[in-house]
């Protein structure tokens, strides 16, 4: 098991919590340890809106829990009507996400009233908010995410899975069920992928430059998730269509083979030349060049005319498997030219560090 970086993000996030509420000796330092947890979040961006967000939510929960206490008493029956107030005004209010700590601000106030009971309501509320300031702060200075690097790796990897079965397959080695299984694995992958891309998007530039690279590089991304989706829907119709590529003439399959194989190299070196191991302007294949899509859709009609009528379920397959593959040529295509692009234009703009970067 990895100890990411939010681990360790919220263990510091607990451990400044409670030593801030230790020198400003308030009598339950505790509940800012609690607040911390729960206010710890994967991006700066989300640390913010989570700190305004944590704020308003806690006010409205001391604030019932104050008027709930003050007129109908800390009842058992009586906290439990509370709850389900603030609740359901959290919700009204779109405050979804505060509704725990909340939660923890009303029963923290409401179980333990006294004679100063406004006093010490106040000080449990600013235990509270003390444990999500610091939560803020390890989020804004500990362990920055590296979301840029953990995207460009996670889809590489990504990509290469999927070509590695795209050349068995087309070679008839590989085996139906297991490849089925990784198929769903790589779906889930696809999910992980873009959700990393939302990560990367929340992440802020502060100055005006940075901001403006940032913008083409979420362009870039974009597109190398859809090209990695592309090669993965390619992948799904070469398996789902194993039988009737069987059927289909040598001539046909290998070419078929060859041009997956071109364009897999094609994608291999784009995502390389993104990361500067190879020159913008080079373009180095094995082999002949890729197939258009009129010369790929012409390959597939000289083919038809071998088969016979009986097989037009066959050729409505392939027609199928033909059209994946053009779809997939074209985003490598696209997202060829958005790097070149980006690297001849703004040379300036830093390039993805390629490193391991520390699990969040």
């Amino acid at each position: 098991m990895k100890l990411g970086a939010r681990i360790f993000k919220t263990g510091i996030a607990i451990v400044l919590a409670l030593f801030i509420a230790q020198v400003l000796e308030l009598p339950s330092p505790v509940f800012a340890g609690i607040a911390a947890i729960f206010a710890v979040q994967p991006t700066i961006y989300r640390s913010y809106l989570s700190v305004i967000e944590q704020v308003q939510g806690n006010i409205i929960g001391a604030i019932i829990a104050v008027v709930f206490v003050l007129m109908l008493g800390n009842n058992f029956f009586i906290i439990g009507l509370a709850a389900i107030l603030l609740i359901t005004l959290n919700l009204k209010l779109k405050l979804e996400n505060t509704i725990s700590l909340s939660l923890v601000t009303l029963i923290a106030i409401m179980v333990t009233p006294g004679d100063n009971f406004i006093e010490f309501a106040f000080i449990r509320f600013s235990a509270i908010i003390i444990g999500v300031i610091a939560a803020f702060i390890v989020n804004l200075i500990f362990l920055p995410p590296k979301y840029e690097s953990k995207l460009y790796q996670k889809n590489v990897g990504l990509m290469e899975e999927i070509t590695k079965w795209i050349r068995i397959n087309t070679r008839h080695a590989s085996e139906h069920q297991l490849l089925k299984a990784d198929i769903e694995k790589m779906r889930e992958g696809i999910i992980k992928l873009e959700h990393l891309y939302i990560m990367y998007k929340e992440e802020r530039s502060y100055f005006k430059k940075n901001s403006l690279g940032k913008s083409r590089k979420l362009v870039i991304y974009r597109q190398m998730i859809t090209t990695t989706k592309k090669s993965l829907d390619t992948l799904k119709r070469l398996h789902r269509y194993e039988n009737e590529i069987h059927h289909m003439p040598e001539a046909f399959q290998e070419a078929i083979q060859h041009q997956l194989d071109c364009l897999i190299n094609h994608h291999e070196q784009v995502m390389l030349k993104y990361i500067g191991k190879i020159k913008p302007e080079a373009t180095v294949m094995e082999g002949h060049d890729c197939l258009n899509k009129k010369g790929l859709f012409e390959l597939f009609l000289a083919h038809q005319k071998e088969m016979d009528d009986s097989n037009n379920q066959i050729l409505y397959h392939m027609m199928q498997l033909v059209s994946i593959i053009m779809e997939y040529g074209e985003q490598v295509e696209h997202l060829d030219t958005l790097i070149t692009s980006f690297h001849s234009y703004h040379k300036d703009d830093q390039l993805v560090m390629v490193e391991s970067a520390t699990e969040d």
